[in-house]
This record gives structure tokens, C-alpha cells and sequence, in this order.
């Protein structure tokens, strides 16, 4: 049975979150393979800690890509985050690198060879989901929770609220009436800051901005605004607490409103259907639902290791479709080639547009120029509304 009122909470986590600096670097380094090379490989994780990160895992690349390089890469992308204070520095922090060749098991089972097509990098469940709930079709909970931290980085960022430091998670409840998010409930944003500020003053500097992206009218009751509940949060990001890549799989998908698969995105160049086919499945389920075929939409891809084709299509509109679901899994293969060559190919995902996916969520943004976030295209649209046309 449906239930129609209650209380939904999804979270966000901001760019200088220890997990996140590692996200950002790992695709920092994707990009920078990609930009000397559209078909290298990259599979690098990152781990973050005090004055240290370290460096691990896979590649396939130009010998222009050196450790000296990639040390650069390192440095510019904290120092684009924000970290120059005690502990954790971009000028004088450690950098440790355990990079290696791709596995040549790996290799032969992607690679296309002969009438062999480019295979999966690696075997999968991916999910992909749309929800009428927000202009963008993404759930309203972490797409609220993204923006209050988006909006506390700018102001970072252009000095306009210069106590505030990288590191910050926020949390939104929203209230449910009639299956519909109404207003919050309760927000929680916590955020590094300067030693000097105390936490009436840190609260204050929060306020506009949660106000700003929520609406007055969607605001939460004052006794149920939280900042900084543990009373002071100076020492923050890799030097308060270790950070890894891949960590926050649900902060950079949907908030919990959906499924996972379980596989995480950053350091992951697009053969690595973890990314592609989760970006391949959010692009289908978008379209599906701005078509106006359904109200909300789940897509589920699954892969083998070494086969170029998805081994299952599942499509669920969750009773608010306006087409048959077998029909509609039918057309959308039809609409897209959904092998990792096909994917690939279809989203020009063989370019540096990673490092921009690492905070903030990787689905809800708006399409560039230069191709990045362009799984949120809306170019299937017309196709769909024909092939089910009345």
C-alpha cells in the first residue's frame, strides 16, 4: 500500500569533504588522461589524510602522463577546493603515488579485437531514475541539500563570506502530504569556519543561504534548523578525518530515493560501465519522464565483464507510466546503443568533463557546452513522444 505522509531525508556533502577532495582528485586525474588521450584507461583511487594523500591503481595511457604530472594535478585540484591551512596544505602536503599499468586480463576482455566489440570494464547493476518533484526531474530532498552547500561554496569562493572553510555536509527532511514534498521538516548544515567565529555568528552566516534555496515558504520550524550541533567545527576535511574515493555513491546519485548499484564514479574512465551505464540509465529515465510517458521512472542496466551488450534492460515507471514498459525498455535500446562504445559515443563521455561531476551530484545539473552533464540532455524527448503517439 502507498504511503502518502511522511518525512523523507536525503543528505550532501560539499567539495572540500574529505571524501570528495579524493572524488575530485581521482577525476582530476581521469581528465588529465583523457586530455592527452580520449581512449585511455583509468581506474585511480585516492585516499586523503593529514598533509598526505596517497595515489592507487590502474592505467592505460600516453607516456606524457608522468608521476610529475600527476603530482601537479594533485595540487591544483586542492588548491581549487580551497585547502591551504594547518594539516592539510596544497603547497607542502605529501604526495605518495601507487599508480600501475592496467592489468592485461582486464585489457583483453574490453578492448575490441577482431568482430569483437568493446567490452564492459567490469560486470554490474546500474541505476538510473527521474521524479517529476523538481524542474530539474531530480527527488526534491538532495537536490535541496545540494544547493545550500553550493551556495555557502560560492560565497567561499568569491570572498564574500570569508570565515567559512571547504569542508561542510548539509541535510534536508522534507514533510510529505499526498505523496508530495510539502516543506522541511528539519535542515542540518554543518560547516568548517574560522577559529574566531562562534557558533551564533556561523549560524547566522548559514541562514540566507538555506532560506535562499529552500523558499521562505518551505523553511523548517527555527527549533528544528540546525548548524553546527556539535558546537564548533574549526578543524575539518582530511586533516580532522580520512577521506577515500567513492564513498558517497548515494550523496552523488539520488538521496536515497532510488536504487544503487553499488559501484561508484570518480576515478573511473567511461569503459567502466559504473559511470557510463548509471549516466546511460539517469539520460533514459530523464527522458522518459520530460516525454511525459510517466510521472516517475527507474532504469536498470546490467553488464558481464568482456560483453559489449547490457544483459538486462528493466523499466519501471512505478504505476504513473503512460506506455507499456516492455515496449518502452524496446524502444529505448532502439534510441541508444547501450554498449560502453555505444554509450560512450552516443554522450561524447571520451572527454576531460569529469572533475565538474565530483561535488554536488553527478545527475540534476544542466547540460554544457563542451559536453559536459550530457546525460541530462533532454534529446530523446521528441523520438519518445513519437514512437507513442495516440
Amino acid at each position: 500500500m502507498r504511503k502518502d505522509h511522511y518525512l523523507f531525508t536525503s543528505e550532501s556533502v560539499s567539495e572540500g569533504h574529505p571524501d570528495k577532495v579524493c572524488d575530485r582528485v581521482s577525476d582530476a586525474i581521469v581528465d588529465t588522461f583523457l586530455a592527452h588521450d580520449p581512449y585511455a584507461r583509468v581506474a585511480v583511487e585516492t585516499l586523503a589524510t593529514t598533509d598526505r594523500v596517497v595515489l592507487a591503481g590502474e592505467v592505460r595511457g600516453p607516456k606524457e602522463v608522468t608521476p610529475k604530472l600527476l603530482e601537479q594535478v594533485v595540487r591544483q585540484a586542492i588548491k581549487e577546493i580551497g585547502y591551504e591551512q594547518e594539516g592539510f596544505n596544497w603547497r607542502t602536503l605529501a604526495v605518495e603515488n601507487y599508480i600501475h599499468g592496467q592489468s592485461a586480463d582486464i585489457a583483453q576482455g574490453v578492448d575490441a579485437a577482431g568482430n569483437k566489440d568493446e567490452g564492459a570494464g567490469d560486470q554490474g547493476i546500474m541505476f538510473g531514475y527521474a521524479y517529476r518533484e523538481t524542474e530539474e526531474l531530480m527527488p526534491a530532498a538532495i537536490h535541496l541539500s545540494h544547493g545550500i552547500l553550493h551556495s555557502l561554496a560560492e560565497a567561499r569562493h568569491s570572498g564574500a563570506e570569508p570565515g567559512l572553510e571547504p569542508d561542510a555536509k548539509s541535510q534536508v527532511t522534507l514533510v510529505y502530504e499526498n505523496g508530495e514534498p510539502r516543506r522541511a521538516a528539519s535542515v542540518v548544515v554543518s560547516t568548517q569556519h574560522a577559529a574566531d567565529l562562534d557558533t551564533d555568528a556561523v549560524r547566522e552566516i548559514v541562514r540566507p543561504h538555506v532560506v535562499n534555496v529552500l523558499g521562505e515558504d518551505w523553511m523548517c520550524p527555527e527549533a528544528e534548523f540546525y548548524v553546527n550541533p556539535t558546537g564548533r567545527f574549526v578543524v575539518g576535511g582530511p586533516n580532522g578525518d580520512c577521506g577515500l574515493t567513492g564513498r558517497k555513491i548515494i550523496v552523488d546519485t539520488y538521496g536515497g530515493s532510488a536504487p544503487h548499484g553499488g559501484g561508484a564514479f570518480s576515478g573511473k574512465d567511461p569503459t567502466k560501465v559504473d559511470r557510463s551505464a548509471a549516466y546511460a540509465a539517469r539520460y533514459l529515465a530523464k527522458n522518459v519522464v520530460a516525454a511525459e510517458l510517466a510521472t516517475r521512472c527507474t532504469i536498470q542496466l546490467s553488464y558481464a565483464i568482456g560483453v559489449s551488450r547490457p544483459l538486462s534492460v528493466y523499466v519501471n515507471t512505478h504505476g504513473t507510466g503512460q506506455a507499456d514498459e516492455d515496449k518502452l525498455s524496446r524502444a529505448l535500446q532502439e534510441m541508444l546503443n547501450l554498449s560502453p562504445r555505444g554509450i560512450r559515443e552516443h554522450l561524447g563521455l571520451n572527454r576531460p568533463i569529469y572533475a565538474r561531476t565530483a561535488a554536488y551530484g553527478h545527475f540534476g545539473r544542466a547540460p554544457e557546452p563542451d559536453g559536459g552533464f550530457s546525460w541530462e540532455r533532454l534529446d530523446l524527448v521528441e523520438g519518445l513522444r513519437s514512437e507513442f503517439a495516440a
